[in-house]
């Protein structure tokens, strides 16, 4: 099970290296790390769970975090209704994720993002594209995907595969004033 001591740290110099391609078909070792992945993911989520491994909660996670330079992501979003009913999730275990299509409309998070890697609270608004179309292998369905992500989703996968080119979320941060709102772009609550 992985826990936060095995989530690398903006510290460590390995945060910034460039993840390589994963040959596919995807080996056992790496379709297990996937599901590792996936599982901290919604364990991170589950009050419980989170609470007893002292896990900070996440929608994301790159292989990189775990120090393991391979392009390869995973997201877990579920929604509820009123009800605590899950009505929709987007899970994913990406291999190998290439952004093919973007808007030219920008959007940011307004409460700002949050990144596993980061232990302290940066503030600051990250630009990013309001809707991508990115192609991978997903490792849940055994298939290349194409994928249409708007809103919230689409920073999640912006910043996940960022990590798989060295980027950390807080680089896209304007360097004179961090919180500027950034014209013209859709504000995610």
């Amino acid at each position: 099970m992985i826990t936060m001591k095995d989530i690398i740290t903006d510290q460590d110099p390995r945060i910034r290296k460039i993840s390589k391609e994963v040959e596919l078909p995807l080996s056992d070792e790496d379709r297990n790390k996937l599901m590792e992945m996936m599982e901290y993911l919604k364990n991170s989520q589950d009050e419980e769970l989170s609470e007893k491994y002292h896990l900070r909660p996440g929608v994301g996670l790159a292989a990189i975090q775990l120090g393991i330079p391979k392009r390869m992501l995973t997201i877990y979003i579920p929604d509820y209704d009123e009800e605590g009913n899950m009505t929709h999730k987007e899970e994913w275990a990406l291999v190998n994720p290439k952004l093919v299509a973007y808007t030219q409309k920008e959007a940011y998070i307004k409460a700002g993002e949050g990144c596993l890697s980061v232990p302290e609270d940066l503030q600051g608004y990250v630009p990013r594209h309001a809707k991508v179309v990115v192609e991978a292998y997903d490792a849940i369905t055994d298939k290349q995907v194409k994928i249409t992500a708007r809103g919230f989703f689409s920073m999640c996968l912006q910043h996940e595969m960022d990590h798989l080119d060295g980027i950390l979320y807080y680089d896209h941060f304007n360097k004179d004033n961090p919180l500027a709102p950034i014209p013209n772009a859709m504000v995610i609550e």
